[in-house]
């Protein structure tokens, strides 16, 4: 089953990743400040991506 992990950084922020079953990471989030901060952004992903729309863009780092 995939899991998202909550870890923080060496300065002692927040973030998360969401890991696919085989274990690799598919996703990051953000640095938050705060741990609730974090998981509210887990369910932002949880809540919003299944509704995600897909889009192409071109010469992004341009």
């Amino acid at each position: 089953m995939s899991k998202f992990e909550i870890f923080t950084d060496n300065t002692g922020k927040y973030s998360f990743r969401l890991r696919a079953r085989n274990g690799e990471i598919i996703a990051t989030g953000q640095v938050y400040t705060s741990k609730a901060g974090c998981l509210k952004g887990i369910e932002s992903v949880k809540k919003n991506a299944p509704l995600a729309k897909v889009v192409e863009i071109k010469n992004a780092l341009k």
